[in-house]
């Protein structure tokens, strides 16, 4: 069985969704009462692939919300992970997916230190970031995308913003190794990882965000939006393919252009429906086929009875186990969203 940890994008979209899945006592409460919610499962799934084989799954909410980070509640949202992955592995599922904020946050506070949660000790090989899958997917949108608007790679110039995270730096190696991209642009906020990461590409610019963008034909982000930060889309060049790989999605809002396609990133379409319900209540366009990339990791290591943490720890993703999740998802029937 596989599990998916996720969490809402904001206290009001909780709210909401509690109401809709039958938790009432959840729906008119504040920050501290979601603070000290315990995780629930909240969905059982069921994923065919077109192999023919089934498998079998269950979505952990873990009650975390972005505001606990924005209002320094550190010590709750960490909580909230381990609590979850805890769940988790009480309920015997054998690989879990931390999904958005999750994979992040374990990372950040180095929660592979925190080995006991209450009676349970973490079998860390029983959870995966599904990094891997999110950074080929990404990917595959740079180089399908691109084609469909008539960007050619071997004269586009990509800019990678956040540049040095586990995703980021995964890209990176894959449009280095893998394509003929003329220029590769690097950007984030720490210069020393960005210095690191350049030596080990032997190619890419280090460029501060507002000189990058209007540079770039390709922008692939990976990065929490800053604070007080604007994209003026007429800088941009024309046509420029933007590929919105963080999360909440909201790159569509913020930057409207006839000229630019904006692409939500990271995310797969199945060729078969799914039999769940989270994926409506994230407002994906076609929640019975659409789904996070690092999600359906998860999927595909249960698919293959690959029961360990395939991505895990940061900037350790190899072109080679990009290149392996990649063949099991085409292999699964599963693709990058396009549209």
């Amino acid at each position: 069985m596989f599990g998916l940890i996720g969490h809402l994008t904001s206290l009001e979209h909780a709210q909401a969704v509690a109401k809709e899945l039958g938790y009432p006592e959840y729906a008119n409460q504040d920050l501290d009462f979601w603070c000290s919610a315990p995780p629930q499962i909240v969905d059982h799934i069921t994923v065919t692939s077109i192999t023919g084989q089934k498998i079998e799954g269950q979505y952990v909410e873990s009650c975390f919300l972005p505001e606990m980070l924005a209002n320094r509640r550190i010590k709750a949202a960490i909580r909230k992970i381990l609590n979850a992955m805890a769940h988790a592995q009480k309920h015997g599922i054998n690989i879990t997916a931390l999904g958005g904020f999750s994979s992040i946050i374990f990372e950040e506070f180095n929660l592979h230190e925190s080995k006991q949660v209450r009676n349970v000790k973490l079998e860390f090989d029983r959870f995966t970031t599904g990094n891997t899958h999110t950074a080929y997917i990404l990917c595959r949108q740079v180089e399908q995308a691109s084609q469909k608007l008539g960007i050619d790679l071997s004269k586009a110039t990509v800019a990678v913003v956040g540049a040095t995270g586990d995703i980021g730096s995964a890209v990176c190696r894959w449009l280095d190794a893998r394509t003929d991209v003329a220029d590769l642009l690097l950007v984030a906020r720490n210069q020393e990882r960005l210095q690191n990461l350049q030596e080990e590409l032997g190619r890419g610019k280090i460029l501060k965000l507002e000189e990058a963008l209007p540079l770039a034909d390709i922008i692939v982000w990976v990065a929490s939006m800053p604070k007080g930060v604007e994209i003026d889309p007429a800088t941009l060049k024309q046509p420029c393919l933007l590929i919105d790989g963080g999360y909440p999605k909201n790159m569509s809002t913020k930057v409207q252009h006839p000229g630019v396609c904006v692409l939500n990133g990271g995310i797969v379409e199945h060729s078969l429906d799914i039999d769940w319900k989270i994926m409506k209540i994230v407002n994906m366009e076609a929640p019975a086929r659409q789904l996070f990339a690092c999600f359906a990791e998860a999927m595909l290591l249960e698919f293959e009875k690959w029961h360990t943490n395939f991505s895990w720890g940061r900037n350790q993703i190899t072109v080679e186990k990009m290149d392996q999740i990649g063949l099991v998802s085409v292999k699964h029937g599963f693709r990058p969203l396009l549209s």
